[in-house]
C-alpha cells in the first residue's frame, strides 16, 4: 500500500469515527448539548439594552426563545432577526420573550439593534461561556442554534438546522405545540 493511500485511509477513517462520535443527539458540532426536559443552564450575561444585565432566570414565569447566532450585520444574522422582529408581537401574546446571543460586545449590539429596529435584547456572550454550556460555540463564534425554554426553565426544544429565512415562523409552530400540551 502506498504511503498516499495509507494516509488517505487514516484521514477517511479519522473522519469516520468523529462523524459517529457526534451522530448523537446529545452532542452538536458546538459540543455537549444540554438535555432535553431538564432545567437550562442558567446565565447572566450583558446586554445592549437599558438593564445592563440579563440572567434567565430573570424571565421565570415566561416562556424563552433563546437563539444563538454568529454575529451582528451579516446577512443570515441580520435575516434571522429581522424574523424574529416582525414575529415579536406573536410570541408576546404567547408570554415569550425573545433573546439573541453572540460573541459580539453590547456596543455592536446596540448598533445592530438600533440599525434594525430590533426590540427585544440582545447579549455579549465575548469569552464563549455562556454558548459552550448550550453546545453552540465553535472557536470564536456562536453557532446558529435556538432553544425553547418554558416557563419552568426547563428546556424542551433545541433546532440546530436554522434556516434564518423560516426559522422564526419554524419556532412559532413548534412553541404552539409545546403550550398546547403543558
Amino acid at each position: 500500500m502506498s504511503r498516499r493511500l495509507f494516509l488517505s485511509f487514516l484521514l477517511s477513517l479519522g473522519f469516520v469515527v468523529f462523524s459517529f462520535n457526534l451522530n448523537s443527539p446529545a452532542w452538536a458540532l458546538g459540543g455537549k448539548l444540554p438535555t432535553l426536559n431538564q432545567p437550562a443552564p442558567n446565565f447572566t450575561l450583558p446586554t445592549n439594552s437599558g438593564e445592563g444585565k440579563i440572567s434567565l432566570s430573570d424571565y421565570q414565569g415566561q416562556w424563552v426563545i433563546l437563539y444563538f447566532y454568529p454575529k451582528d450585520f451579516t446577512s443570515g444574522c441580520t435575516l434571522e432577526a429581522r424574523r424574529f422582529q416582525q414575529d415579536l408581537p406573536k410570541y408576546l401574546a404567547k408570554n415569550t420573550q425573545i433573546l439573541g446571543i453572540s460573541a459580539d460586545d453590547i456596543q455592536s449590539h446596540a448598533e445592530f439593534c438600533d440599525s434594525e429596529g430590533l426590540k427585544f435584547p440582545l447579549l455579549a456572550d465575548v469569552d464563549g461561556k455562556v454558548s459552550k454550556s448550550y453546545g453552540s460555540w465553535i472557536n470564536f463564534i456562536s453557532m446558529r442554534h435556538t432553544f425553547i425554554i418554558d416557563s419552568e426553565g426547563i428546556l424542551r426544544e433545541i433546532f440546530l438546522g436554522v434556516n434564518p429565512a423560516i426559522h422564526s415562523q419554524e419556532v412559532l409552530v413548534r412553541l404552539d405545540e409545546l403550550q398546547e400540551t403543558s
